[in-house]
Order: C-alpha cells, then structure tokens, then sequence
C-alpha cells in the first residue's frame, strides 16, 4: 500500500533517528525511543501515542514527521497530513514531511491549502524567524538613530545607512509576519465522510461533506462546533474532526 509513500517515510524516520537520538539520550526521551520501537515492531496505535506524548514535552519536526508516517500506517490521513504540515510549521527546510504532503495528496487527490502572497512568504522560514526579525530590524534602526546621541558620536553615512537597512528589514517582515497569523487559523479534516452544518446544531442540514485531509480555515467557534470556509462552501464543523496547523 503505497509503497512510494512508505520508502519516502522511512527515510524521515531514518533523519529523525539521526538527528535526534543525541537529544533523546540526553535529555532521557524515552516516549520518543518507544514510538520509535513500536513502529518498527508494527504496534502503530502505540507508536502514535507515544509520538504524542513526546511531543508534548518538546515539539519536533522529526517528531512530527515520524507521527505522521504512523498516522498514515493506521490509514488516519487527516492526521497524517496535520503532523506533515505541523513539521513545515516547525521547520520550513524539513524535506521528509515536504516530499510526504506531497505523495500524499498526489495519490488521493487532496488539494494544498490556498494561501495568500503573505502567507506564501511566511512559509519561507520557520514561523518563530519573523519575529526575531523583525524585532532586530526595529532595534537595529532605533540603535542607529539614538545612539549617536546618547553617546555624542559624530554621525555618519553609515548610521543612516544602517537605519535604513533596520527599518527596510522590519518593513518587510511584517507582510510574513502577519502571514504566519493568519496561517495559523488554517486546519485539515481529521475524519472521513465529515458532515459541514448549515448551523452548530447536530440536526442541522449538511451543506457538504469534507474528506479526511481537506484543508480548512477557521474563522470562529461556537461551543463544541467551528465555522470554516473550504472550497465546497462555508459552515459549521465539529472541532474534535477539526485538526489545527497552530492550535491555541
């Protein structure tokens, strides 16, 4: 089944296994190590388990991608889909979860989530970088255009230009900065044959019915339902059928 897929995962799992056993033997991961086991040995409900308790102590995109290789072994592809996107979310080079999001939505014809210019150029980096840079293109502007003065210095062509050179770097950020917030309300179908309401009710009219994998954008929530807009039209969704990239 999808032998492709599979060659594509285990080489992800081989990354992970590389990257992050010095980290499981320092910091004593054992939830890793276990999941790790339990998916060589077949037992993948347990395996996902345990990847997800060890996410839950520390986040890791080869964490993500081993869990989404597992989800997909269990035949969960909304799952599998949401810890993929969770590892770009992570760290946008991870080239394991790219190449498996991408196997995967060519062989059950799912489609990428739509994305905005901004939120396009969010995706160039890991979504905590455009903080960091904005933040040092403010200082480096304000550190230019004050310290001269604090400290009596001459000021020179280069502190202009250094002022320029902060201010152009936060000026830019900021488009992908606000990508990664708007990026954040994005969400994938968890479920198979999953009803979209005409209202938050369970007696309510199905205006479609989404697809495990498909990508949805939360606008807001209402009790134990979340109004979505997805290309089939906008309504109301279970949020335990809703996985979000960024969950608050």
């Amino acid at each position: 089944m999808n032998q492709r897929l599979f060659a594509i995962g285990l080489a992800g799992v081989g990354m992970a296994m590389t990257s992050l056993t010095g980290f499981c033997e320092a910091k004593g991961d054992r939830l890793f190590r276990a999941g790790l086991e339990s998916y060589q040995t077949g037992q993948f409900v347990e395996a996902a388990q345990s990847f997800r308790a060890s996410l839950s102590n520390a986040p890791a995109a080869g964490t993500l991608v081993n869990l989404g290789m597992t989800e997909w072994r269990r035949g969960r592809t909304g799952a599998a889909i949401l810890a993929w996107e969770q590892a770009l979310w992570v760290d946008a080079f991870n080239q394991p979860a790219r190449n498996n999001l991408q196997f995967a939505r060519e062989s059950t014809g799912l489609d990428a989530p739509r994305l905005e210019w901004y939120e396009t150029a969010s995706t160039w980096l890991p979504t905590n970088s455009w903080a960091w840079i904005a933040v040092l293109g403010m200082w480096l502007a304000l550190g230019m255009i004050t310290l001269p003065t604090v400290f009596r210095w001459r000021r020179t062509s280069w502190h202009q230009t250094l002022a320029a050179l902060g201010l152009g770097i936060f000026l830019l950020s900021l488009p992908a900065h606000f990508g990664v917030m708007t990026r954040s309300h994005l969400g994938f179908v968890l479920e198979r044959k999953t009803p979209l309401r005409l209202t938050p009710t369970a007696e309510a009219d199905d205006v479609a019915t989404l697809v495990a994998g498909e990508p949805v954008r939360q606008l807001r929530v209402q009790g134990d339902y979340a109004f979505v807009s997805t290309r089939s039209g906008s309504g109301w969704i279970e949020r335990d059928k809703l996985g979000l990239l960024c969950p608050l």
